[in-house]
């Protein structure tokens, strides 16, 4: 317990390194952002030198309490500041390499969790993780695509090379291909052997729902700029997430056991 509450202070020091970073990179275009030119950086409350000296000091402190956690957990976050620093100064500005640096670093946030307590890392916890990620990561490039209109481009440079169009091409492809993962994963010799039942498929309406709703919200309630904003505020999503916890421990811990 005290690991994995270790590792998770971890990735939250990184992951506002990381922030950091970018901030300072987008300081100009932010500027321009009708919400993020209220950030700290973008509105000059907190000068590029001085989150960028904060972005040093609390990257050698994370990685340090890293490295002490284990040498695999110590490597993999190493590995999550670099990728999401790159991304920051370039990878940002690929088309398709940009959505998928930012679901690999969710990929990797899961491996390191599961580094951090000495467990295996499954492939199918690899696939769905990845596949959700990118999910999150092309709804929020669509929103911001759609809320900006004319100025997107000139807030992030690389949704020039998007359009609402392609990207709901590519949300539909991830969007299937997440649901049938999450599918197959429930019926899976492993999974069946692993958990003792193959009733795990009953929960898959919750995941439907759940990402039926989250397009709901992308496509007619503007949505999706702010994923983490989103499944916190939004009632039904919560639910949703809720309800298909307690659906789990029935399946698996259930009197019918």
């Amino acid at each position: 317990m005290a690991k994995a509450t270790l590792a998770f202070a971890v990735f939250c020091l990184l992951s506002g390194v990381v922030y950091l970073i970018n901030d300072v990179n987008d300081r100009e275009a932010d500027g321009r952002h009708p919400v993020k030119s209220r950030r700290p950086i973008a509105s000059g409350a907190v000068s590029p030198r001085a989150a960028l000296n904060a972005a040093a000091v609390l990257g050698a402190v994370a990685l340090a309490a890293a490295f002490a956690i284990n040498l695999p957990f110590g490597l993999i976050s190493l590995g999550y500041l670099v990728l999401l620093s790159i991304y920051s100064v370039w990878l940002k500005h690929i088309v398709i390499i940009d959505v998928l640096t930012l679901a690999g670093g969710f990929v990797l946030r899961a491996a390191g969790g599961a580094a951090a307590i000495s467990v295996s890392f499954s492939h199918w916890l690899l696939l769905l993780m990845l596949l959700l990620a990118l999910f999150l990561a092309l709804s929020k490039r669509r929103a911001e695509l759609v809320t900006l209109a004319g100025d997107a481009a000139a807030h992030r440079r690389i949704l020039a090379e998007y359009s609402p169009y392609l990207l709901d091409q590519m949300i539909g492809v991830v969007t299937a291909s997440t649901l049938l993962a999450y599918a197959f994963y429930t019926i899976s010799p492993e999974t069946v052997q692993k958990f003792g039942t193959d009733r795990l498929i009953w929960t898959v309406p919750f995941p439907l729902y759940g990402i039926f709703r989250y397009l709901y919200l992308v496509h007619q309630r503007a949505g999706g700029g702010n994923p983490s904003e989103t499944l916190f505020v939004d009632r039904p999503l919560l639910a949703c997430v809720g309800l298909w916890g307690v659906a789990v421990i029935l399946v698996l811990y259930g009197p019918w056991r």
